[in-house]
């Protein structure tokens, strides 16, 4: 009766880690100049995946001054193309989330990559504004990469680390979209300047290179990638896994689409990431237009914009641990609302700022602040559902580029307001989005205005169940 009753002793760590792992084999520390297997290598390779996607999707609005005058666009045909590549991934991340809950994250990113890799290559054959539109509406589904890239890190990484692991696999991945910046137009100047091709033949070349790097990636992810600490998804050994595979797509889509905490980590994301993403799209053009400078330089303060993410983000990540260690989810909660505030009041400012060099400070600070949003975000999202985790991520992943669909519209797609003056009003809209979170209530854990309603213990007990 006594051997029945004796709790078995916890399993080893996977072979080949040298991390320290908690009872599901995740990794309670986060390492990030290891390549360990297999979370610090699945890391490597969903940051790596995802910074290719970014990369391709933004590699075009560098390049808009030569695009538009080789096919005549006008703003409008800009601004409908701009809309475009975002309301591409609303969709395609939403039904990421419910795939990698099926599928697991490896076969659901590395599949979409490859099939809108040669979508990439076709950009170079566009001819019309027509075609132009459409084929950054395709272009713009690669970023549902971003739900498997989160959904990965919280399938590999403890509670402990989980907010860190996903703001950095996030923000070197958001990087992407400040180094196309910066490789565009440098790929289109060596092809002028050292083989004499013609400009509206050059731009069309370039995109070689992101087609190639992003398809690279994808089958790194294939071959040397593990979807969870122990194996394969389908081999997952817990009983979440199992009940998950059990269920259809659309039971997994619906549960989490009733969770009313998702809707609104999805509304606040598309006031953080929704906005980063409307600023890369048109950044450049802002500082090309209003102050004059040439196309490289234009490029290269774009890119300082998006290569914070290098850190921000990141930050973000480690801010939500940290306050989430010290003061539970009220802690996190409360470090989304400040960090996400201080960066609309910073946007609010950077479209006032008439100074060339006035402007590139203030944007370097909003930039920080509004990246660092979404790594606390996301350091509050595994912990809406974890029966419904793909979809939770879908759903805020989604309500980021809905945001920036929306923001993209309203302001800056043929609007009769100014650019700068469009940027103060999408300040004051993160400002007003941000004020959702105050209704976040978890009964386990609290809110922010109020602590857990019954044992903490018995609730995690029960999380399952619950959620």
């Amino acid at each position: 009766m006594e051997s029945q009753t004796t709790k078995p002793p916890p399993p080893p760590p996977p072979p080949f880690s040298s991390l320290p792992v908690d009872e599901n084999q995740k990794a309670t520390e986060f390492r990030v100049f290891s390549i360990s297997k297999p979370h610090m290598l699945a890391f490597h390779l969903a940051w790596l995946s995802l910074f290719s996607c970014f990369f391709s999707t933004f590699s075009i609005p560098p390049l808009l001054p030569i695009i538009r005058a080789d096919l005549n666009l006008t703003d409008a045909d800009i601004g409908h193309a701009g809309i475009a590549s975002f309301v591409g991934s609303i969709f395609s991340r939403l039904a990421m989330g419910p795939a990698c809950d099926l599928l697991g994250p490896r076969i659901a990113s590395a599949t979409l990559s490859l099939l809108t890799a040669p979508i990439i290559l076709a950009t170079s054959l566009v001819s019309s504004p027509q075609s132009f539109i459409l084929i950054r509406f395709l272009i713009g589904f690669s970023l549902a990469n971003f739900v498997a890239n989160q959904f990965w890190m919280s399938s590999m990484f403890s509670n402990n680390v989980v907010g860190l692991a996903n703001g950095v696999a996030a923000g070197w991945a958001n990087m992407g979209a400040g180094v196309t910046q910066l490789v565009m137009p440098f790929l289109y100047n060596i092809l002028i300047k050292y083989f004499n091709i013609v400009p509206f033949t050059a731009w069309r070349v370039i995109f070689i290179v992101p087609a190639t790097f992003q398809a690279m990636t994808a089958i790194m992810v294939l071959v040397y990638g593990q979807d969870l600490p122990t194996g394969k998804y389908k081999k997952g050994p817990t009983q979440y896994i199992k009940q998950t595979q059990n269920e259809n797509f659309f039971g997994i889509l619906f549960r989490g689409l009733r969770n009313y905490r998702g809707w609104i980590l999805a509304l606040t994301y598309g006031y953080c990431f929704g906005v980063e993403l409307t600023t890369d799209n048109v950044i450049a053009q802002y500082f090309y237009d209003r102050f004059d400078v040439d196309l490289q330089l234009a490029g290269t303060i774009a890119a300082s914009f998006g290569m914070a993410n290098l850190f921000s983000r990141p930050i973000g990540g480690v801010i939500s641990d940290k306050m989430g260690k010290r003061f539970g989810m009220r802690g996190r909660l409360w470090g989304l609302w400040v960090v996400q505030t201080v960066a609309g009041l910073l946007c609010v400012l950077l479209g006032r700022i008439n100074s060339l060099w006035g402007s590139i400070v203030v944007m370097c600070g909003f930039s920080v602040f509004v990246q660092a949003a979404s790594g606390l975000t996301f350091g509050v999202v595994p912990f809406v559902s974890q029966r419904s985790l793909g979809v939770i991520s879908g759903m805020t992943g989604s309500g980021g580029t809905l945001g920036a669909v929306v923001t993209q519209l309203l302001l800056f797609s043929g609007s009769k307001f100014s650019k700068q003056t469009s940027i103060s009003l999408m300040g004051m809209m993160m400002i007003v989005c941000t004020l959702p979170i105050t209704l976040i209530y978890f009964p386990q854990w609290g809110g922010m205005l109020c602590g857990p309603s019954f044992d903490p213990e018995k609730a995690i007990e029960d999380y399952h169940l619950l959620e």
